[in-house]
């Protein structure tokens, strides 16, 4: 049996997040703005681009455009401290990093899929649809590396 006077021989207390500007420059934060810059850099070279395959490109658009949405609700609960009320906010954002960096995975084939259809096409679209791809396929490592060094954080 324990004595009272010890403490749990388990007890852990996750690190705290850094304040201000200095969130940018820690890791696991430190890769918001890139998530969020790539993300929408996805976003907006698919807008641009005349859609070949609509099913293909609108779930592209659905993923960049949800994920830049809630990871920049993410960013500011951060920059606000509205974490601060929730204990598990660190499984909460690893689980949310973790599945968009996999819808992000699948957003960024199936964008490099409408980058191969539309080289016969026009050779314009080609090349946006291949900047979008890039883009993609970065964003999507991103919010994976986001996720696990969350995670073991």
């Amino acid at each position: 049996m324990a004595s009272p006077d010890r403490p749990p021989a388990t007890s852990y207390a996750p690190p705290e997040v850094p304040l201000g500007v200095v969130l940018f420059f820690t890791i696991p934060y430190a890769f918001f703005l890139p998530e969020l810059i790539f993300g929408c850099w996805v976003w907006i070279l698919v807008a641009a681009t005349q859609v070949a395959n609509p099913l293909l490109q609108g779930w592209v658009m659905y993923v960049s455009l949800t994920s830049f949405l809630i990871s920049l609700m993410f960013l500011l609960s951060y920059l606000f401290g509205f974490y601060k009320r929730y204990e598990s906010w660190r499984v909460l954002d690893s689980l949310y990093h973790g599945t968009t960096g996999i819808l992000y995975m699948s957003a960024a084939v199936l964008q490099a899929h409408a980058t191969i259809v539309s080289e016969t096409q026009d050779l314009k679209n080609y090349y946006i649809n291949t900047a979008a791809s890039f883009f993609a396929f970065i964003t999507a490592l991103l919010y994976i590396l986001h996720a696990f060094s969350i995670y073991y954080h």
